[in-house]
């Protein structure tokens, strides 16, 4: 039997924090059925540290990670997707570019970690919450049966693990 690999692509403002963690999750968690990537409308232009310091703290890659425009996706010869996922309100509002395959969509919100005011100890425990939550969908979206499911009921499914904390 044939074995396929994902694209998958996480989108956000910045590309620093939510979309970076969702992406480095993924390519741990998704066992080389997938290959994640993540980009943002607007990008930072780095990856945050306390994103960098939470993978690190608990042995996700980091290799390759950096900030960068969804724009380069969109491009020629960029890899073509198979979903994308949009991990922050703002995100998913803005007019995507045309992404070349017809990729399956769905939105999973998640709080910004970046935007915590206060101590390091505080940021540390935003990420790490931002994290479990991304950990929580990714698990439930690999666990779906990719290859039984048509267009619609994936898209089905990938939108309740959005809605589900």
């Amino acid at each position: 039997m044939g074995h396929q690999t994902y694209n998958i692509l996480f989108l956000c403002t910045g590309n620093s924090a939510r979309s970076v963690l969702a992406e480095s999750l993924m390519n741990a968690l998704g066992n080389g059925r997938f290959r994640a990537f993540s980009a943002g409308s607007h990008p930072a232009g780095a990856v945050n540290p306390f994103a960098l310091a939470f993978l690190q703290a608990n042995g996700l890659p980091t290799e390759g990670l950096r900030s960068k425009s969804w724009d380069e996706f969109a491009a020629p010869g960029a890899p073509v997707m198979d979903f994308i996922i949009t991990v922050c309100d703002q995100a998913a509002g803005e007019v995507c570019p045309l992404w070349p395959g017809q990729p399956v969509s769905a939105h999973w919100g998640a709080p910004d970690p970046a935007a915590v005011v206060g101590s390091d100890a505080d940021k540390h425990r935003a990420f790490k919450d931002t994290a479990t939550l991304m950990r929580r969908r990714i698990e439930l979206f690999l666990s779906l049966p990719l290859a039984s499911l048509d267009g619609l009921a994936l898209t089905s499914a990938m939108k309740s693990i959005g809605a589900s904390a």
